[in-house]
């Protein structure tokens, strides 16, 4: 059994889902992992490469064209959390009996043990309130708590798909609680249903975009 296939609610045996980049899963599964001496943890290394140039990118855009090179790189990484949200949930149901916190912590697991190759803790706390703890992400041996905030973008893509799909403009809210590169044992995350549209995620985002362009600013400065 793979890491990702087991959770103890009975309902995730019916939760319905869609591998994301399927066609390349499928090569490295029936022919390379199968048919080499390819050692799979090298693709942890190759995938901190590209996590470390989308942080490098995104900084290099803040420091040469200000709030316009942010705004160019947050909405391209968004649009590929939007892409693998809509490759996740195409042509599913939701299914019969399935609350809306399961599906969206399903949904969850999905994103956190799958697209996100991490270890996860989750827990439905209520009809309202969903939780749940990365207990090891791929990222955090060489990730800077401010790298995180990368990670908003691909996130809120993600929830862009979830909207879609439940055909709504607004209901879910998200918050980091915590991150391991901060110096927690492990991320924390709630997400909870609101009468409000991602408003604390919205303004924590807003501000941390602004601490990054003050920093870009100081940086660049400092080579000149």
């Amino acid at each position: 059994m793979f890491h990702w296939e087991d959770r103890p609610e009975k309902a995730w045996k019916r939760f319905q889902f869609n591998q994301p980049f399927a066609r390349g899963l499928e090569r490295l599964r029936k022919k390379v992992l199968s048919g080499t001496n390819f050692d799979p943890a090298v693709l942890w290394q190759w995938g901190t490469l590209q996590a470390t140039a989308v942080i490098e990118v995104l900084k290099a855009c803040e420091r040469a064209f200000g709030k316009e090179g942010q705004k160019v790189v947050s909405e391209a990484l968004r649009r590929v959390g939007l892409d693998v949200g809509r490759q996740i949930l195409k042509g599913v149901s939701k299914l019969e009996g399935m609350s809306d916190m399961e599906f969206l912590s399903f949904y969850a697991t999905v994103i956190n043990r799958i697209v996100y190759a991490s270890l996860e803790a989750p827990r439905i706390e209520s009809d309202d309130q969903i939780s749940f703890d990365i207990l090891w992400c791929p990222h955090q041996d060489h990730y800077r708590a401010f790298d995180c905030r990368v990670q908003r973008y691909f996130v809120q893509g993600l929830i862009d798909a979830l909207k879609e799909f439940f055909g709504m403009t607004k209901g879910f809210q998200v918050r980091f609680d915590s991150t391991i590169p901060a110096g927690a044992k492990t991320c924390h995350f709630t997400m909870w249903r609101s009468s409000k549209s991602g408003e604390e995620w919205d303004q924590v985002t807003k501000l941390l975009e602004e601490k990054a362009l003050e920093i870009a600013k100081q940086t660049k400065k400092g080579q000149q």
